[in-house]
């Protein structure tokens, strides 16, 4: 059961604005934000003097690999990696095996998680080129979206029917969520790497391989055809410069295109494939120094609406290998927020604006019932942050099930102190309660 709490003498970071106050968890809901509380009977009162309180970032875009490749990840590792790193809900892909491409296999994962996760969680129903007729008798309740590869990413799940790809931004009546590269184009540049390389194509050659021209080709074929049909669209993990010009900035209310990047393309740079290799190979790939830069202005200015992770966990034995053995992805929940409001420090983004692309944007985006934001009423998923203590992230300290962090030996200037899921407290800054269980995302359509 939840306890109540009072947090006294927090910074809160909301809707735009930093100020100190009191707020009462009770129920598992926020009672109460005002300037001074008193304690009451049966609370358990934290003092947050020079705490950082935020609303918990809601991941958007997570790969937990349950069912078919639990080796490498699972719902109850990975969702304890999220709690660790401030991360309340994800909404979790739909590349598993078997995929979740009809509401069967999706209420699987459901119940799966409910089971064993940690933190609260959704799952997007998956296209492929023959799964239209069940996106369009999805229950729009029963999930966040409909995940569309418009570029071969993971397994067999491309939509590259042209009839098909119209039909689901026809039909569909949830967000269409995009991954956008040309496969075609991939395929000769791939070709024209391993004539040259033979079986040692070096990790620097990724980003040509997978390269800014795809992105940008297959950005605008989805372009197309939300215009086409007024759909409304997502667009995941934004990596190239070229692409921004693609989305306009402004309020996300009022817009039916929108746009996220994630925290490795604002942390590395094409610089970073010497010292890393393929341990930071993932598709889209990690683009120029520039690329990265623009992609932060462009987070800061709401041309970008949403920040997450695409967190997707290898085995380092995996990563080990060649490069067309080598898997993309990398495991990022654990210290994304933190990798997030190191931008802060730098003076990039505003507290306020990551905020927002973390836990306020996604939820709007999304119809997220009652979370994502401090407000009286809503679900008591909070992240304490101390901005005052670093951190330098350790492999001994990875709880995703892989084992490894691309941060290790990475310094951060925060630390996370504690996380709270529906007001049960799963993180108190050195451990995970194995006992508290997420719920699933209600979305209000």
């Amino acid at each position: 059961m939840p306890h109540n709490w009072l947090i006294k003498n927090a910074e809160l970071i909301n809707e735009g604005r930093r100020f100190h106050a009191d707020l009462r968890v009770r129920d598992g809901r926020i009672d109460r934000i005002a300037d001074t509380l008193s304690a009451e009977p049966g609370e358990q009162i934290i003092d947050a003097t020079g705490l950082w309180l935020l609303p918990g970032m809601i991941d958007d875009q997570v790969h937990f690999r349950e069912p078919g490749l639990t080796d490498k990840a699972d719902i109850a590792h990975e969702s304890r990696a999220c709690a660790a790193g401030g991360i309340t809900s994800y909404m979790e892909m739909p590349n598993t095996r078997p995929p979740a491409l009809d509401r069967e296999t999706l209420e699987a994962k459901y119940t799966r998680a409910a089971e064993v996760s940690a933190v609260n969680y959704a799952f997007y129903m998956g296209a492929s080129n023959d799964n239209l007729e069940a996106i369009k008798a999805l229950d729009p309740k029963a999930a966040p979206g409909v995940k569309v590869f418009m570029g071969a990413s993971t397994g067999n799940m491309l939509v590259d029917n042209p009839e098909v790809l119209d039909g689901i931004f026809k039909h569909a009546l949830t967000p269409i969520i995009t991954h956008c590269e040309d496969t075609p184009m991939i395929n000769a540049l791939h070709q024209a790497a391993r004539e040259k390389y033979g079986e040692a194509i070096p990790a620097r050659e990724h980003p040509l391989i997978r390269s800014r021209e795809a992105c940008i080709k297959s950005t605008r074929l989805a372009l197309e055809l939300a215009r086409r049909h007024n759909s409304r669209l997502h667009v995941l993990h934004i990596s190239t410069a070229d692409e921004l010009a693609l989305f306009e900035p402004g309020p996300l209310k009022d817009k039916r295109i929108t746009a996220e990047t994630c925290v490795h393309f604002l942390h590395f740079c094409s610089d970073d494939y010497e010292r890393l290799g393929f341990l930071i190979k993932c598709n889209p790939a990690i683009k120029d120094a520039a690329d990265r830069d623009a992609i932060v202005r462009a987070l800061a200015e709401g041309r970008l609406d949403v920040l997450a992770t695409d967190h997707a966990p290898h085995l380092l034995s995996e990563k080990e290998q060649l490069y067309d053995k080598a898997p993309s992805g990398l495991p990022l929940v654990q210290f994304a927020l933190q990798a997030a409001l190191q931008q802060v420090f730098a003076g990039h983004l505003t507290l306020e604006r990551v905020v927002e692309a973390v836990s306020h944007a996604p939820a709007t985006l999304f119809d997220v019932q009652q979370r994502g934001f401090l407000r009286e009423g809503y679900a008591a998923d909070l992240v304490l942050v101390d901005p005052r203590r670093p951190h330098t992230v350790t492999r001994e300290e990875v709880l995703s099930k892989c084992g490894w962090s691309p941060f290790e030996g990475t310094r951060f200037d925060t630390s996370i102190i504690a996380t709270f899921v529906n007001g049960q407290k799963v993180w108190d800054g050195s451990q995970i309660d194995s006992t508290v269980r997420g719920q699933r995302l209600q979305f209000d359509r």
